[in-house]
């Protein structure tokens, strides 16, 4: 194993110290960077004892759990095809029962929420605690009003835009004669 010197200089000019190592070889040998440094004085720690005498055991069980599982459903797989196959013309139609029968369940259940909230909306009514009819009717015709005007005004203003830029192409356009057959004359 390579020893390490480590002195101290001391330069007289400056008030620091500085350690360096010195070395007796090559940089790294007697660090374990080397490729000649003595394993055999220094084993594994006990951790790392502890750590493989836990370790092996449970990997190992639990690799052969996960093989046996493997084993397991490919021979499940291997068994079930064929009466896949055989009960497939029983299978099929239930299955589509099957489906059928909870979307009617589901749409049941929709179409008792949806009664639920009528009846919810009529006692409402009848205690007074919303709007009465001719008022959310009255509302209704507000929001119809205004959204005409909006869509009668927006409709103006894009005429007006477009015959601004009718103008716009008259003014700047080019008009074109013919003279003859194949070439044109164009007039400013």
């Amino acid at each position: 194993m390579a020893s390490v010197d480590r002195r101290v200089h001391v330069d007289p000019t400056d008030k620091r110290i500085h350690v360096q190592p010195q070395y007796e070889g090559d940089v790294g040998y007697g660090y374990g960077y080397g490729g000649r440094a003595d394993y055999k004085s220094s084993g594994p720690s006990s951790n790392q004892i502890v750590a493989l005498i836990v370790g092996v055991p449970v990997g190992g069980s639990l690799l052969a759990l996960a093989g046996l599982t493997l084993a397991g459903s490919v021979i499940g797989l291997m068994l079930s095809v064929p009466l896949f196959l055989l009960f497939s013309p029983v299978i099929v139609p239930a299955a589509i029962t099957i489906g059928l029968a909870v979307t009617a369940i589901l749409a049941s259940g929709l179409f008792g929420l949806t009664g639920l909230s009528s009846v919810s909306w009529v006692l409402n009514y009848l205690r007074g605690t919303s709007d009465t009819v001719p008022e959310q009717l009255d509302y209704a015709k507000r929001r119809m009003a205004d959204a005409v005007g909006y869509a009668g005004q927006k409709g103006k203003e894009m005429g007006q835009y477009v015959q601004d830029k009718a103008h716009e192409a008259h003014d700047t356009s080019l008009t074109t004669e013919t003279t003859e057959p194949g070439k044109t004359r164009r007039h400013t």
